[in-house]
C-alpha cells in the first residue's frame, strides 16, 4: 500500500501570524524534501502567495504553490480544494509534505472532513491542524472568544443579543486544532501571556498542544511529522455553524473585504500613518498589500491587524513589473468601499 502524503492545515484568526509561520516552515524544511504549498486568500490580489515566493525555493518551487481565491477554502471544497488536490496528486513527482494555509475566515472542519472524500482519502492524510493565535490582539480583547470580551462587545452594541461571529469563529478554529501557537508573545508581558493562555486553554480540546512563538519562529519538528490523521477523528472537533445550521454550507455574509490600486508614494512613513489613522476610523479588521515607494529598489510589504501596523522591503521589484500600491482591505459587513478609498486616495495625492 502507497504511504499516504502527510498535510498540515494551518488556521487562526485574521492577522495571527500563518503566512510568516509557513514561511518560516519553508526556509527551515530539510533539504530535499518536496513541499507542496496550497494559500486561500481572502481577496484577490495574490498578497501572501507574493510573500511566500522564493522562500523556499529547494522545498517548495513556485509551481508547487497554488493559490485558491475564489472564495474561503471552507465554502468550496468540492468545486475548487478537491480538484486542486487531484492536480497535485497526479503529478509524476510525488510530494514529500502538503501545507495548506487557510484564510482568516475560514472554518477549518469542513475543509478537515474533505480528507474523507473517496478522491483523496487513499493518497493523502491530515498530519495535523494547526491554529495560529495572535497574543497581542487577545490581550486587548479584539478576537478573544472569552467571557470577558464578548461582555465588553454586548455593552457596547444595544442591538447584540448573540454571540458575536468573530467569537464563534474563533472557537471553531481552536476546537480544531491539534497544536495552537500562540504568536506575537514578545509583544505582552509575562502575566498578560500567561492570561492569554489561560483563555486559550479553557476553549481548547483536551490534549492539545501549545506553544510559543513570535515571529512564527517554531521548531518545525514541532508542527510536522504529527502524524495524527486528523481526519478521522473531525466528531471530536465541533464547529458552531454545523451544530446549528445542520452542516449546511455557510456564507461570510458577516465580513467584507475588496481590493484597490493607488499610485506610488513619496514617504513610507506617511503611507503607515494614513493606513493607521483609516483603520482607526473605519474600525478595519485587516489590511495587508504592498506599497511603492520612489527611490526604493524593493516592494514594501505591509500587514496591519487592527490598529497594529508593519512594514518590510521584501523583495526587489522585478523587471517590467508594475510599481504601484495594492492593498487588500477586510473587516465585518458592510465597509464603506467609498470612504475607505477616498481616504487612502487622499492621503496618496497628500504625498505626491
Amino acid at each position: 500500500m502507497t504511504e499516504k502524503i502527510p498535510t498540515t492545515v494551518i488556521t487562526g484568526f485574521l492577522g495571527a501570524g500563518k503566512t510568516t509561520l509557513v514561511r518560516h516552515l519553508l526556509a527551515h524544511a530539510p533539504k530535499g524534501k518536496r513541499i507542496a504549498l496550497i494559500i486561500n486568500e481572502f481577496g484577490d490580489l495574490g498578497v501572501d502567495k507574493d510573500i511566500l515566493a522564493g522562500c523556499g525555493d529547494e522545498t517548495c518551487r513556485e509551481e508547487d504553490m497554488v493559490e485558491l481565491s475564489n472564495g474561503c477554502i471552507c465554502c468550496t471544497v468540492a468545486d475548487e480544494f478537491i480538484p486542486t488536490m487531484q492536480a497535485l496528486l497526479a503529478r509524476p513527482e510525488k510530494f514529500d509534505h502538503i501545507i495548506i494555509e487557510t484564510s482568516g475566515l475560514a472554518l477549518p472542519q469542513p475543509l478537515i472532513r474533505a480528507f474523507n472524500w473517496p478522491e483523496i482519502k487513499a493518497q493523502v492524510t491530515v498530519d495535523g491542524v494547526v491554529t495560529v493565535a495572535d497574543a497581542a490582539a487577545l490581550a486587548e480583547g479584539r478576537f478573544a472568544a472569552d467571557e470577558a470580551a464578548i461582555n465588553r462587545l454586548r455593552e457596547a452594541d444595544e442591538m447584540l443579543d448573540h454571540e458575536t461571529p468573530l467569537g464563534e469563529l474563533f472557537e471553531d478554529q481552536l476546537s480544531a486544532a491539534d497544536m495552537v501557537v500562540i504568536n506575537k508573545t514578545d509583544l505582552v508581558d509575562a502575566a498578560t501571556l500567561a492570561n492569554v493562555e489561560a483563555n486559550l486553554r479553557a476553549e481548547m480540546r483536551p490534549g492539545t498542544g501549545l506553544i510559543r512563538a513570535h515571529n512564527g519562529h517554531v521548531d518545525i519538528a514541532a508542527l510536522l511529522g504529527l502524524g495524527l490523521g486528523s481526519e478521522a477523528d473531525i466528531a471530536n472537533r465541533p464547529s458552531h455553524h454545523e451544530l446549528e445550521h445542520g452542516g449546511e454550507t455557510h456564507e461570510h455574509d458577516d465580513f467584507d473585504s475588496f481590493s484597490l490600486r493607488l499610485p506610488a508614494i513619496t514617504g513610507k512613513d506617511e503611507l503607515l500613518a494614513t493606513i493607521e489613522a483609516t483603520i482607526r476610523e473605519h474600525d478595519v479588521l485587516r489590511l495587508k498589500g504592498f506599497a511603492a515607494v520612489p527611490g526604493a529598489a524593493a516592494r514594501l510589504a505591509i500587514q496591519a491587524v487592527g490598529p497594529r501596523v508593519t512594514a518590510y522591503f521584501d523583495r526587489p521589484w522585478k523587471d517590467g513589473e508594475a510599481r504601484e500600491t495594492a492593498l487588500v482591505v477586510i473587516g465585518e459587513s458592510p465597509l464603506d468601499h467609498a470612504a475607505i478609498t477616498k481616504s487612502l486616495e487622499r492621503a496618496m495625492a497628500a504625498a505626491a
